[in-house]
């Protein structure tokens, strides 16, 4: 039985597909996949909804790898906002005379 249910996130970043292209969007979703040889696939469009959401890429991955992918994330914005606040503190200012 398919659920039909969708979750949007709003968005502000660019998918490589066939090229580049602006998203805006992303549908998230569990259900029945249309590629991925699973039961039940947790699948993710990124689209540009401003532009009427005629592109698409997407995404088709199993619950453990949706959960991995979410761990890993949250990981890499933790240590990398960690990086770049140390980075930007150890920076010398400039003053501009005006």
């Amino acid at each position: 039985m398919c659920s039909y249910i969708v979750e949007k996130a709003a968005l502000s970043g660019s998918a490589k597909g066939r090229g580049w292209m602006k998203i805006d969007t992303a549908h998230v979703y569990y259900d029945h996949p249309f590629h991925a040889p699973l039961d039940h696939a947790l699948g993710i469009d990124f689209i540009n909804a401003a532009n009427g959401g005629r592109e698409r890429v997407a995404i088709e991955i199993s619950a453990e790898s949706a959960r991995e992918l979410v761990r890993a994330i949250l990981s890499a914005l933790e240590s990398g906002e960690q990086e770049h606040t140390a980075a930007q503190a150890a920076s010398p200012t400039i003053a501009v005379a005006g």
